[in-house]
């Protein structure tokens, strides 16, 4: 019988702290970092990058949160080691966040980001072009509410839409590239830790 209360109050205790999570005035905290590496074997090809986009949002009503990630990303490609270009961007990333209204430690959520850059493009360290991207995103989520103030989400990207512009600094020339699609691996989602307060 102690056990069984136990487990009951345990069971109750977790579904109150996940109700608590998405309400109005609670703030959400959390954001991204990535680094990736790439080399062809007996060559002199590489490329490295890395990216830190901390974010916040806050909740304007139960279940609907807005926010905004604002940081750099960089990377560098080398074909020789006399031969490099290195791009490196401010990013900001303004969202809007919705949750399920069920109750219970795990919600579903859909958010939509409208992700902005700019940035330098650079050869051998010489600046070449300015880069400038905008794009907007629709990803479907599931969060999972272990304490009062962590949730472990899982997301795949979903729809995007990006424009990107590159203008080159020698002769004004643009290239405009437009890239959309629908991405929805299963197989590879995101894995997140946000944090509520």
């Amino acid at each position: 019988m102690k056990k069984l209360l136990l487990t009951l109050t345990a069971v109750t205790a977790i579904t109150f702290a996940s109700q608590a999570q998405t309400e109005k005035g609670k703030i959400i905290l959390g954001g991204q970092v990535g680094f990736a590496g790439e080399s062809i074997k007996d060559t002199d090809v590489k490329a490295t990058g890395f990216s830190i986009i901390p974010q916040v949002g806050y909740f304007v009503a139960d279940n609907i949160a807005i926010g905004t990630g604002v940081g750099y990303s960089w990377a560098k490609q080398e074909e020789s080691k006399d031969n490099d270009e290195t791009i490196g961007k401010f990013v900001v990333s303004p969202y809007g966040r919705m949750y399920s209204k069920n109750d219970g430690p795990v919600k579903f959520f859909g958010q939509l980001t409208v992700p902005m850059g700019w940035g330098t493009a650079k050869v051998n360290g010489d600046k070449a072009a300015t880069t400038a991207d905008y794009g907007v995103e629709l990803a479907p989520g599931i969060a999972y509410f272990p304490t009062s103030n962590i949730g472990i989400e899982l997301k795949v990207r979903g729809l995007y839409y990006n424009n990107g512009t590159v203008k080159n600094e020698a002769t004004d020339a643009k290239v405009t590239t437009n890239s959309y699609g629908l991405d929805a691996n299963s197989l590879a989602p995101t894995l997140g830790v946000q944090f509520h307060f």
